[in-house]
């Protein structure tokens, strides 16, 4: 099964590899992982008054530094990921790259704002939900 686990350094990320770590059937080197990170990028007016390089610069390095500890995480465990980011809105990149990778399943930990905070805040799992084709397992 190829697995999409989309990360975002919180730790909310923390509790779905923990969960993942204690359900076999989701964690296993039978399945391809591949973590995902997303980041937001700078406005036009940011991005041109530092320049296009240090804006890569630093998008790349934000990214590492999401992406590091969940590698480190799935290493430990003989787990061998690839990884991958992008910049833009979480909910509907993570949906798009999902789509394209062909993924069978998502997984993402979820901040559980419940109704009245996803009205005020919006959710990024509320906007992979109705984005996505590929079945998601959200984990709170």
């Amino acid at each position: 099964m190829k697995i999409l686990l989309a990360v975002d350094g919180s730790k909310y990320t923390k509790k779905m590899l923990a969960y993942l770590a204690t359900h076999e059937a989701f964690f296993s080197t039978q399945h391809a992982y591949t973590l995902f990170t997303v980041q937001p990028p700078f406005p036009a007016r940011v991005k041109s008054a530092v320049g296009a390089e240090v804006t890569r610069t630093y998008h790349a390095e934000e990214a590492e530094r999401v992406l590091a500890p969940a590698f480190k995480f799935l290493a430990r465990h003989g787990l061998n990921p690839a990884s991958s980011w992008k910049l833009g809105h979480p909910g509907e990149a993570i949906s798009q790259f999902a789509e394209a990778g062909q993924f069978d399943m998502v997984v993402m930990g979820s901040h559980g704002h419940g109704s009245l905070g996803n009205l005020v805040m919006g959710s990024v799992a509320t906007q992979v939900l109705a984005h996505c084709a590929t079945p998601l397992l959200l984990v709170r």
